[in-house]
């Protein structure tokens, strides 16, 4: 007997149908003894829908009241699903994140959680042993009295920010896979299901480009030291059983639960990157502040950076990538900067891919960053950035060469092995 958080997500509880097969999953955890508190996001599709609605009535319209419309989505399915579990037997009730009351800034569409009240969900755990089904990814701002909400994938966050609260034993993430792999499957057909992952692996991939689960909830996990647990929501409910020491998923915890791990944990890869070369600019202090500056005002993040001397040997090259999204800004606000950054000329690619290996175990073991170098030098595959971190490198690659870096990596570091 323990306290679980279970959420699922938009495919999950896309339609009626699959809702009623989210309450039996409810239903099993509820009468093997558990205290069950729900996270939903909104049915599959819906919160674009809303999305384009703000957009038909404004253009510019009030962040505000953006946030009042797209937190609508996950109202529905929390009391769809609190509907479905009555129809079992279940006693459940829904809640929106202000009822909680979920606390966050008031950075709306982009909300950070400040602080969560469970007392009342544990409360009725104990009183009438009812089922909170609770809408992810909202919450409100104590000052204003405003709903927010907390970004795209925010009902991980959600999830695991409650299961903190209240002191579950794990958080159950429900999806459309069956839990984390060494790469993506589509690419690999060999890519292997991870049984643990440590957080700080999770975290890398998650930031590099897996979508499995949203980057900060991995950080709220590994910050609370809450266990979270990747599985299907498509696994017949009746044929798991509540009680195993692991059901089929994977289970991200701390490093020290993982008995032995890999050099390398798994491959990631993104191709929504975009490269900016700033050209012949004069080798001085406060240059790349100018250049940085302007683009962190912006709110454009940027990752990979490189300088090197330029083909004059008299100036130098800063090459930086920032997510294709934000290429059009960035290319904006560098122009607007090219009086104070002094630069000649400004290159640019679209037409380009990260790939990043990530394990822990590199802490360890020389030589693995190399490895990989060599591997795709012998596949003819140019990388024209590198960067590193304590348990992470990544290169970036021409996007056509994406699948093909990331299959020849996967089979160097033999992650299709067991």
């Amino acid at each position: 007997m323990g306290r679980l958080v279970m959420k699922f997500g938009g495919t999950s509880v896309a339609n009626i149908e699959r809702i009623q097969n989210v309450a039996r999953h409810v239903k099993r955890e509820v009468d093997a003894g558990h205290d069950v508190a729900v996270v939903v996001s909104a049915m599959a599709g819906k919160t674009n829908e809303l999305v384009a609605w703000c957009r038909d009535a404004s253009p510019m319209h009030d962040a505000r009241e953006y946030d009042a419309v797209v937190a609508s989505g996950e109202q529905v399915t929390s009391g769809l699903l609190a509907i479905a579990l009555q129809a079992l037997g279940i006693q459940a009730r829904s809640w929106q994140g202000w009822q909680l009351p979920i606390k966050t800034s008031d950075a709306h569409a982009s909300a950070r959680i400040l602080d969560i009240d469970g007392g009342e969900i544990v409360k009725r755990f104990a009183d009438r042993n009812e089922v909170a089904v609770i809408a992810g990814f909202q919450g409100i701002n104590p000052g204003t009295g405003r709903i927010t909400t907390l970004g795209r994938g925010g009902s991980d966050t959600s999830a695991v920010a409650i299961a903190a609260a209240i002191k579950a034993d794990r958080c159950d993430i429900y999806t459309d896979v069956d839990g984390v792999y060494t790469t993506d499957p589509r690419v690999v057909p060999r890519a292997r299901r991870l049984d643990r992952i440590a957080f700080e692996d999770m975290l890398e991939l998650a930031s590099q480009g897996a979508k499995v689960l949203q980057v900060r909830s991995v950080e709220l996990g590994m910050v609370h030291n809450m266990p979270i647990f990747v599985r299907s929501s498509f696994d017949k409910p009746e044929d798991i059983d509540p009680h195993a020491s692991q059901p089929p998923g994977t289970l991200i915890c701390g490093e020290e639960e993982i008995m032995e791990s890999h050099v390398v944990t798994g491959i990631a890869f993104s191709k929504d990157e975009a490269q900016i070369s700033v050209r012949h600019i004069e080798d001085k202090p406060g240059v790349a502040a100018a250049i940085f500056g302007p683009l962190a005002a912006a709110n454009i993040n940027v990752d990979m950076i490189v300088q090197n001397v330029s083909e004059d040997g008299k100036t130098t090259d800063l090459t930086f990538t920032v997510p294709a999204s934000d290429f059009d800004r960035a290319l904006e606000t560098i122009t607007d900067a090219r009086d104070r950054i002094g630069y000649k000329r400004l290159d640019s690619a679209t037409d380009v891919a990260k790939v990043s290996v990530i394990g822990s175990g590199m802490r360890s073991h020389a030589g693995v960053a190399a490895q990989a170098f060599r591997a795709l030098s012998e596949k003819s595959i140019n990388i024209r950035a590198i960067t590193t971190s304590e348990i992470k490198f990544s290169v970036l690659i021409d996007a056509a060469y994406t699948e093909l870096a990331v299959r020849t990596l996967h089979s160097l570091y033999e992650l299709d092995k067991g």
